[in-house]
């Protein structure tokens, strides 16, 4: 009877602490729903949809323009800026000026793909992903992405429209291309992963691109609205694997592209940023994404040509986006919602969902505490030394050989040999020639015509080709004409070929007669140094493809030089 009657007066004392008003799982709430309730709850409805937008904004333009934005902040209580091109100083004074008068204090985001760099002036830039999809410890890649973080971070930015997890299949695609981590889907993921949660680590939001996926296009939806023909099956099993596991890992928001993917969206010619089927359905219900949803920038042509300005806002919101970026006219979008709103299109529920997602953002990046950026020292703290340092372990880590023939290097200076350098392509190549020069005896032969240049190498030993490329995010193929320059001087010589663009550039050259191939990736001062002391026997290379040439030099592939 006693053990009865102690089992009964557990029981009762559980029920009465399980309903107790201290009990904070069902009666209090954490301070993180408290403030977005709170905010919530005091805004007007014009204020709640202006949350929904980030409107782009720059810090190299005119009165007009600033003056533009603060009529935004101050009239239509937009809930966010997207900064573009401009200088750090500069932005960061803006920024402190807009959010001074914001009621509700404006999440700031970039596109800083490969650094600050990417938009402003006197700030760090890294490698592209591409480059950084041929480094096989993806803990560098962690650094990095720490770093950028940090970059962020300093100047007011609390969310980096990066990593792009685009797996590029296909090598003519126009706008990702070295955006992408490479074509394998395993190492876009681990790269992509590495970079979000070293980013995310130093309290920056991230935003895996471009949702379902642009890796496999050849157009560019800025311009027009790009098609992607693959199955329902193949873009779950490819082009959605990175997302999936981000997922897992917590990336805080994913971008939906302007794409044309029939096999996930009937509607012929309907945006999949406009697709409810594409984000609510599949993004939101069969992957079950709890974070921030945007829109890819609704100026672009592969959006902007399907709708009007306002109209397709609307279309972008309705199909469960919860941010609508870079908005053509703020004022009308913000008007078109709540003429929805008011005719029972939208509900509260919906609004609801996506201003209090938007409120929680804020309050994960900190800005219901906000402080002005510190503009003191603003250039050095995001140009010190260890930029240089990550850049270096980066560059060196990526460089991939494809053949060393007969370990054509590297040239000992002590063998007397005499090479000739000749330069392709209409970048800059100093960098590569002097610290060549400070190791081997070498002559610069560059712009002779393949006749001329023939006649003047029965002197030499060796050849060393650089292709140089100014604009190096660009991949397109070797012109012709350098392809046949390369392979004529390669059949009558011994030649070592380093390309400082992507590995796409040599698709159309044939390797058959070239005693060694080295791809560098990029045409930087930092790149052009450490491919040299490849080629002298400072430094060995590792580096893996990202992507493949063909059936033989395929994704993966790279020689371990001594």
């Amino acid at each position: 009877m006693s053990k009865i009657l102690g089992t009964v007066f557990f029981a009762f004392v559980f029920l009465i602490s399980f309903f107790s008003p201290h009990n904070k799982d069902f009666n209090t709430k954490d301070n993180k729903t408290k403030w977005v309730d709170s905010i919530y709850s005091g805004m007007t409805l014009q204020e709640k949809v202006g949350q929904l937008f980030m409107v782009a904004t720059y810090s190299n333009r005119d009165r007009n323009h600033t003056d533009s934005i603060e009529n935004l902040i101050k009239n239509y209580n937009i809930g966010g800026l997207i900064f573009f091109q401009g200088g750090p100083v500069r932005q960061a004074k803006l920024t402190n000026t807009y959010q001074s008068i914001a009621k509700v204090p404006l999440l700031i985001g970039m596109d800083a793909e490969w650094g600050l760099n990417m938009r402003l002036d006197s700030t760090a830039r890294f490698p592209y992903n591409m480059t950084l999809g041929a480094i096989k410890n993806d803990d560098l890649i962690k650094q990095i992405g720490s770093q950028i973080g940090k970059h962020c971070k300093r100047l007011g930015v609390h969310l980096n429209y990066a990593p792009v997890v685009d797996i590029n299949t296909n090598s003519k695609n126009p706008i990702i291309g070295v955006r992408s981590f490479g074509e394998d889907k395993f190492n876009v993921t681990n790269k992509a992963i590495a970079f979000t949660q070293g980013m995310q680590n130093e309290g920056v939001m991230a935003c895996a691109k471009h949702f379902p996926g642009h890796g496999d296009t050849d157009q560019d939806s800025h311009k027009t609205l790009p098609t992607v023909s693959f199955s329902k099956e193949r873009i779950d099993s490819v082009e959605l694997y990175p997302y999936k596991e981000l997922f897992k890992k917590g990336v805080a928001g994913v971008m939906v592209a302007h794409l044309n993917v029939p096999s996930l969206e009937p509607k012929e010619g309907l945006p999949s940023s406009l697709s409810y089927n594409i984000v609510t359905n599949i993004l939101k219900g069969e992957l079950d994404y709890k974070g921030l949803i945007f829109t890819d920038a609704l100026n672009m042509k592969g959006a902007a040509n399907y709708e009007e300005p306002g109209d397709i806002d609307l279309a972008a919101f309705k199909a469960g986006n919860d941010v609508l970026l870079f908005t053509e006219n703020a004022p009308k979008a913000i008007s078109k919602i709540i003429e929805a709103y008011d005719n029972k299109e939208i509900t509260e529920e919906r609004l609801a969902h996506s201003v209090k997602r938007i409120l929680g953002a804020k309050y994960d990046v900190n800005l219901n505490h906000f402080k002005p950026i510190d503009t003191v020292n603003l250039v050095s703290d995001l140009n010190d030394i260890s930029n240089t340092k990550l850049n270096e372990e980066a560059i060196s880590s990526a460089i991939t050989t494809l053949k060393n023939d007969k370990y054509i290097f590297p040239i000992e200076e002590s063998k007397k040999e005499k090479i000739a350098f000749i330069k392709l392509g209409d970048g800059e190549y100093i960098d590569f020639i002097s610290e060549l020069k400070s190791g081997m005896n070498v002559h610069d032969i560059s712009g002779l015509s393949l006749k001329k240049t023939l006649k003047i190498l029965k002197k030499y030993d060796k050849v060393i080709i650089g292709y140089h490329r100014l604009n190096y995010r660009l991949t397109k193929r070797i012109a012709d004409t350098d392809r046949v320059f390369i392979e004529t001087i390669s059949k009558h010589h011994k030649v070592i070929l380093d390309a400082f663009a992507s590995q796409y550039s040599l698709e159309k050259v044939s390797f058959k007669n070239i005693e060694g191939v080295l791809v560098s990736y990029e045409n930087s001062e930092l790149a052009q140094k450490r491919s040299a002391q490849v080629i002298l026997g400072k430094m060995k290379t590792i580096g893996r493809l990202p992507a493949s040439l063909n059936s033989k030099y395929s994704v993966g592939y790279g020689i371990e030089t001594r």
